[in-house]
C-alpha cells in the first residue's frame, strides 16, 4: 500500500479536521459523522487521521490488542502487569457496506471446531479496531442492525456475542467515524444522535482554494511517498500536539459556571435526552486540552455546540440537520445569563416552569411539536372552501391547503414473506439476517451449530479416533435466515373537489405525510399519485428520496371531479413498470380516498370502472390498503367496496394513528 495522504496537507475542512482531532484526544466524545457531497475528500480525510494517532502497547498475542495489566476480563486474558508490551500503530479498520453480523462482531471459529472439536470465538471487525479507529464508509447505507451493533460497542466500550453458542463480551474502545452522502438517504434521527459530533462538508466554491487542492492532489498522484516526506514534519507536530492533550485531559477542569452554560444551551436547542449536555462537556474539555488550558472556558464550549448540537436540533425526519448562527448567537447569550447564576444549592426542589413551580404552567403543556396526535385532533385552522370545491361533481377551482401535523402511524405491512431489499417494514428472507432456523434443501451459508450437532452422535460409528469431526454430506445444514424488508409504498390521494369541500384535505396530507416519515425510516422507495379533474397524475414516479415526496404533498392542491377508476390504473402501470425495474421490491398501495367516484370512464359508469380497476389490481397480487376520508353523519361506505374489490384493508383515517387503535395492519387478507 503507498502513503497515505498527510492529514496536515488537507485543504480546508477546518470543522472536520477539529472534530477529529478532539475525538482523537478524547475517545468519549462518541466519534464523527461526517455528511456532504461526493468527492469533497470524506475518506481522505479520515483515513489520515490514523497516522497521528500514538503507538499502542498491547500484550503480545492478545487477539483484542488489550494493554497490560488494564482489561482484566479480556477473553484473551487475564493480563499482567508486568508483561513486556509490544508496540504498534493505531489501526485503521474500514467496515464495508456489505459486511455481515459476524463479520462485525465475530462468530464460531469454523476451522478449529472442524478441526479440534471444540467451541472457539473467532474475533470481528470490533476486535480488530479496539483502541483504533474504526471507519464506516456510506454509513447510511448500512443496514441498520449493523448500525445498531457498532454504536452500542462505540458507547459502552465492550462487544457483548451471543449467537452459535459462544458468549463473550470483550473489549472494544475505538473512534468510530462514519461517512455519507445525503443525496443517497438519510440516517435515522435515532442513530444520527448516537454520534457525538456532526460536520457537513462542501467543496469550496472559491478559486484560489480549489486549484491548491488540485495542485496537493496531483502532486500526491505524482509522487506518494515524497508528498508525505514533505508534509512529515508537520504531521508529527499534529501527533505530539495529541500525545500531550490526551496527557492533560484528566487535569482540565469542567467550572460550574460552564457546566451550566452547557446545560442552558442544550435546553435553548430543546434537544432530547442528556446525551447532547454529555457530549457538549467532553467535547468542550478536549478542546480545551487542545489548546492547552488548564479550565474549559467560554470558548471551548461554544466550538463544542457548533459540532455537537446542529445533528441533535431536528424534530422531525424531514427537517434538515443543521444550525443558523442567529440561533447559536441566542442560545450562547442565554448560557451566558446562566453561568453568570449563582448555582442552585436544592437542585431536587420543585421548578419554577409554572406559575405555581410546578412545570405545568406553559404554553406548550406537554403538545410539543413531537406530541403524537391523530387526524381527527389536529387543530389550526382551515382555509375556507372556494364556491367550486363545494360542489363534489364540479369540474374548476383549486386551492391550496396546509397539511395537518404529522402524527406516529400504525404498521401497514405486506402479507407474508418476501425477498427484498433491507429495510424495516414486511417480513423477509435475507442472506444477512437472523437465522430462525436450520435446513437441509433452503437457506444460505452454514447452519454451524445445527452441522456439528447433526454429526456429533456419529462420530463413534464412523471410526474417529482423535481430534475434528468426520463429517458427510448429510451432516450439512444451511440457515434459513429472516429480517425485514422495504418495500415500494405508492400513495394514491384523492384531490378532487368532494375531498375539498368538507376541509378534509389538511387532514389527508396530513395522515399522508405521517405515512411518508413512517416509509422513510422503514427504507422504503415511495411514489405518489394524485387524481383529479379528468385524470390521474403521477405527482412523484417511485424514488427512495422520501422528502421529495413530503414536498410534493405539501405543494399539492384539490378540485374537480374524482377519476377514481383512473387513479387505479396509471397505479397499475407505475407498479407494473417498477416490477421490471426491481422484481424482488414487493409494493404496497395506499389508497386515501372517500370513494366517491364521479368522473365517467370509459365504461360510462364511474363507480362500476372504478370498481373494474380495482379487481385488476387484485388479480395482480397487489397488498392494498384503503382509507376512508369520507366524513360526517351521512356516509355511504363507497371506500369499503373499493376495498374490496381490491381485497385489501379498510381504515378510517383516525385509525392510521398507532396511540388511538393498538396492533398491526396487515396489508392484505394472506393468499
Amino acid at each position: 500500500m503507498g502513503a497515505r495522504f498527510p492529514f496536515s496537507a488537507v485543504v480546508g475542512h477546518d470543522d472536520l479536521r477539529l472534530a477529529l482531532l478532539l475525538n482523537a484526544v478524547h475517545p468519549g466524545v462518541g466519534g464523527v459523522l461526517v455528511r456532504g457531497e461526493k468527492g469533497t475528500a470524506k475518506s481522505t480525510v479520515v483515513r489520515a487521521l490514523a497516522a497521528l494517532l500514538p503507538d499502542l502497547a498491547v500484550v503480545p498475542g492478545c487477539r483484542f490488542g488489550c494493554e497490560p495489566g488494564v482489561d482484566a476480563d479480556c477473553p484473551d486474558g487475564p493480563h499482567a502487569a508486568d508483561v513486556a508490551a509490544e508496540h504498534r500503530p493505531a489501526r485503521l479498520v474500514e467496515l464495508p457496506v456489505g459486511a455481515t453480523e459476524d463479520r462485525l462482531i465475530g462468530s464460531l471459529d469454523l476451522e478449529r471446531a472442524l478441526t479440534e472439536g471444540v467451541r472457539a470465538y473467532q474475533p470481528g471487525l470490533l476486535a480488530a479496531a479496539h483502541r483504533g479507529v474504526l471507519y464506516v464508509d456510506e454509513v447510511n447505507l448500512l443496514q441498520d442492525h449493523l448500525v445498531d451493533l457498532l454504536l452500542d460497542a462505540a458507547a459502552m466500550g465492550r462487544a457483548h456475542v451471543e449467537r452459535e453458542g459462544v458468549s463473550v463480551s470483550h473489549p472494544a474502545s475505538f473512534l468510530l467515524v462514519g461517512t455519507m452522502n445525503p443525496e443517497e438517504g438519510e440516517l435515522r434521527p435515532q442513530l444520527l444522535d448516537r454520534f457525538g459530533l456532526t460536520v457537513a462538508v462542501k467543496a469550496a466554491r472559491d478559486v484560489p482554494t480549489r486549484a491548491e487542492v488540485i495542485r496537493r492532489r496531483l502532486a500526491y498522484e505524482a509522487d506518494p511517498a515524497g508528498f508525505a516526506k514533505a508534509w512529515e514534519a508537520e504531521d508529527a507536530a499534529l501527533a505530539d500536539r495529541i500525545a500531550q492533550a490526551r496527557a492533560a485531559l484528566p487535569s482540565v477542569v469542567l467550572p460550574d459556571a460552564e457546566l451550566r452554560r452547557i446545560a442552558a444551551i442544550c435546553a435553548a436547542f430543546e434537544v432530547d435526552g442528556m446525551r447532547a449536555d454529555l457530549v457538549v462537556a467532553r467535547a468542550a474539555t478536549a478542546h480545551a486540552a487542545w489548546r492547552g488550558a488548564d479550565a474549559v472556558a467560554e470558548q471551548d464550549v461554544e466550538a463544542a455546540v457548533r459540532l455537537a448540537l446542529p445533528h441533535r436540533k431536528r424534530r422531525d425526519p424531514f427537517d434538515e440537520p443543521g444550525m443558523e448562527e442567529e440561533q447559536l448567537s441566542d442560545a450562547m447569550r442565554q448560557g451566558a445569563e446562566h453561568a453568570q447564576d449563582e448555582p442552585d444549592d436544592d437542585p431536587d426542589g420543585p421548578d419554577d416552569d409554572g406559575p405555581d413551580g410546578g412545570g405545568d404552567g406553559g404554553p406548550d403543556d406537554g403538545q410539543g411539536p413531537d406530541q403524537p396526535q391523530g387526524p381527527q385532533e389536529q387543530g389550526g385552522e382551515q382555509p375556507e372552501p372556494s364556491p367550486q370545491d363545494g360542489k363534489p361533481g364540479g369540474s374548476g377551482g383549486t386551492r391550496a391547503h396546509t397539511p395537518s401535523p404529522a402524527f406516529r402511524t400504525r404498521l401497514l405491512q405486506v402479507p407474508g414473506v418476501g425477498e427484498g431489499a433491507s429495510g424495516k417494514r414486511s417480513r423477509a428472507r435475507s442472506r444477512s439476517g437472523r437465522a430462525v432456523r436450520p435446513s437441509t434443501t433452503e437457506g444460505s451459508g452454514l447452519h454451524l451449530v445445527a452441522t456439528l450437532t447433526a454429526a456429533a452422535p456419529h462420530q463413534s460409528t464412523r471410526g474417529r479416533t482423535g481430534p475434528g469431526l468426520l463429517l458427510r454430506g448429510e451432516d450439512l445444514r444451511k440457515a434459513v435466515r429472516e429480517g425485514t424488508e422495504g418495500n415500494l409504498v405508492l400513495f394514491v390521494v384523492d384531490a378532487s373537489g368532494s375531498m375539498a369541500a368538507r376541509q378534509r384535505m389538511s387532514a389527508v396530507s396530513g395522515a399522508v405525510i405521517s405515512l411518508l416519515r413512517d416509509a422513510y425510516q422503514r427504507r422504503d422507495k415511495v411514489g405518489v399519485i394524485t387524481f383529479r379533474g379528468s385524470e390521474a397524475e403521477t405527482a412523484l414516479p417511485p424514488t427512495t428520496s422520501v422528502d421529495a415526496a413530503a414536498a410534493r404533498l405539501r405543494a399539492l392542491r384539490t378540485g374537480g371531479r374524482t377519476p377514481l377508476a383512473d387513479g387505479l390504473l396509471r397505479a397499475r402501470r407505475v407498479l407494473q413498470s417498477e416490477k421490471i425495474r426491481d422484481p424482488r421490491r414487493r409494493p404496497l398501495l395506499v389508497l386515501l380516498t372517500d370513494g366517491r367516484a364521479t368522473a365517467t370512464g370509459a365504461g360510462g359508469d364511474p363507480v362500476r370502472d372504478a370498481l373494474r380497476a380495482a379487481g385488476l389490481l387484485a388479480a395482480d397480487r397487489v397488498a392494498s390498503v384503503v382509507v376512508d376520508c369520507e366524513s360526517g353523519h351521512i356516509r355511504l361506505g363507497m371506500a369499503a367496496r373499493v376495498a374490496a374489490a381490491l381485497d385489501g384493508a379498510c381504515l378510517r383515517l383516525e385509525e392510521l394513528s398507532a396511540d388511538q387503535v393498538a396492533g398491526v395492519v396487515r396489508a392484505a387478507r394472506a393468499a
